[in-house]
């Protein structure tokens, strides 16, 4: 499934209508030889590997199943006198390289160095990534001051939203309130609290829509009557999905992994007209403190919950306005253009 998120939704603007292509990392699945596949979506075509294993998430570009990779993809992108190539992982550098880029590109979404098994060697290139690029932009404020010390030009840009996706009607409320989270279920999630507030809210359900990520233990996963886990679902329904929801849950842990997030999310939940809880995620500290509710555990999360039942709606989106405006991915797309027309002069000159 083609996951819609920063990368996609800047791309797809600052393409202005031309083809792009979205290289993704291999696939281990039950096929026999390794063989390459495209997908399109519009203007957009996804690119990967399947590579012979058992079903899996991705596996790296480094492994010697796809030991083909690079080259097949060469062959099948063809020559471009100007290729703009854009980095998300710093693993993906010796294929940036090759594809010979007159301007490289490397948004650093992600401290994907803090992630649960990342490769030993992620520091180091990500580092060689930071001095590479010709132009770097983060999406955050904590990963903008780790980033930049080696980079002291890197460009702040804080992940946005588009709010007219999320404008759907509301149903009415249901017998049971809904609490609801939409994301990945991986190490960076607070899982003994998602337990505890089901514990504490016993009245409501709790609906968790996202893919459980195979680098923890399904078994640590909580499970109760009144949790639900609704897997992966496409960008298209997650405006259908929220509108069911009462109040939406930002449950991280505080831990490495999310020392450097700026959650998307929290914009897409207000943007669909939603009263937010959340742990104090630096970030969302910063950025979002007079508009969401910050807690720090279960207890603290089932008041929050019901409190959030009795707020104005209209007051609360009168508030959030402004915020969406500023945060709209047209107006990150249109500040980006910019940058790189720039830089682009800027190597021509």
């Amino acid at each position: 499934m083609f996951v819609w998120q920063r990368p996609q939704q800047l791309i797809s603007r600052l393409g202005h209508g031309r083809r792009t292509w979205f290289v993704e990392e291999p696939w281990a699945t039950v096929v026999g030889p390794p063989t390459l596949r495209t997908e399109s979506h519009g203007d957009v075509t996804r690119v990967w590997m399947d590579v012979h294993g058992e079903p899996e998430w991705h596996v790296p570009f480094q492994d010697p199943r796809a030991a083909g990779y690079l080259d097949e993809l060469v062959a099948l992108l063809g020559p471009s006198a100007d290729r703009t190539v854009w980095l998300y992982t710093p693993m993906a550098l010796h294929i940036a390289r090759a594809l010979e880029p007159s301007l490289l590109v490397y948004d650093v979404m992600d401290d994907l160095a803090s992630f649960a098994k990342a490769p030993p060697e992620m520091k180091e290139r990500q580092r060689e990534a930071l001095e590479a690029a010709d132009v770097v932009f983060t999406g955050g404020r904590s990963l903008h001051r780790a980033v930049a010390e080696v980079r002291p030009d890197a460009h702040l840009f804080p992940s946005g939203v588009e709010p007219e996706h999320y404008a759907v009607p509301r149903p009415p409320r249901g017998e049971r309130p809904v609490a609801g989270y939409v994301g990945v279920i991986d190490e960076r999630l607070d899982l003994e609290l998602i337990g505890g507030l089901a514990d504490a809210l016993p009245e409501w359900e709790l609906r968790m829509v996202g893919p459980v990520i195979e680098k923890i233990d399904p078994r640590s996963v909580p499970r109760a009557p009144n949790i639900a886990y609704l897997g992966k679902q496409p960008y298209e329904r997650l405006p259908q999905l929220m509108a069911g929801f009462d109040v939406a849950l930002m449950p991280f842990a505080l831990n490495e992994a999310t020392r450097s997030i700026s959650p998307t999310k929290t914009l897409e939940y207000l943007a669909a007209g939603l009263p937010v809880v959340s742990t104090r995620v630096p970030d969302v500290v910063a950025d979002y403190a007079e508009v969401v509710d910050l807690r720090d555990d279960a207890a603290g999360y089932a008041e929050a919950c019901r409190r959030a039942l009795a707020e104005d709606a209209e007051e609360r989106a009168a508030r959030v306005a402004p915020l969406l405006h500023r945060h709209h991915w047209d107006t990150i797309a249109a500040r980006m253009a910019e940058i790189l027309a720039a830089a682009r002069s800027a190597k021509t000159a």
